[in-house]
């Protein structure tokens, strides 16, 4: 998996009322209204500044708060390319992989706002094309890139019928 895009940056503890505030969580099932308000408690405006494939670039622990999808599935269909932080908060790791959201564990300190990266999530690197540098990411497990390359946990099952480990 391959990914190029620019870098929009974040600190650390981005909880998920952040990605996507409460206050529109409940009013619609639609996705793509939902992401027109991504990150706008932090970035008035994210949605009109991001081009697909850009990434959402953090510190630690992005992702905390309440475990609801709405968050990783806003991001996704703000056509987000992948998030990229230090940690993330458990529940909000597997609720992107299982919706289709790429997530990169890596050292981010080396990424400014608006830096042009690539990610190939197969070599386990980034580069950072704007500093000429390359940093190193925790690599996924193959069944994660799998299901990633599926579109998420429901599009692989109903493309096998279950989990395909091979």
């Amino acid at each position: 998996m391959e990914f190029n895009g620019s870098a929009h940056k974040f600190g650390s503890d981005v909880n998920t009322d952040y990605i996507i505030s409460g206050k529109y969580k409940f009013k619609t099932l639609d996705m793509k209204e939902l992401a027109k308000h991504v990150m706008e408690d932090l970035d008035p405006g994210f949605y009109n500044k991001v081009s697909a494939g850009d990434f959402i670039v953090a510190g630690t622990n992005f992702g905390c708060g309440s475990s609801r999808e709405q968050a990783p599935l806003a991001i996704k269909y703000a056509d987000v390319g992948a998030v990229l932080a230090k940690s993330f908060a458990r529940i909000f790791y597997r609720n992107a992989i299982n919706t289709g959201l790429p997530v990169v564990e890596c050292d981010t300190d080396n990424i400014d706002a608006g830096d042009d990266l690539s990610i190939d999530l197969s070599s386990g690197m980034i580069t950072n094309k704007t500093k000429g540098i390359t940093i190193p990411v925790k690599p996924l497990p193959h069944v994660m890139i799998k299901i990633l390359n599926d579109g998420g946990l429901a599009a692989h099952f109903k493309k096998y019928g279950g989990f395909n480990l091979e």
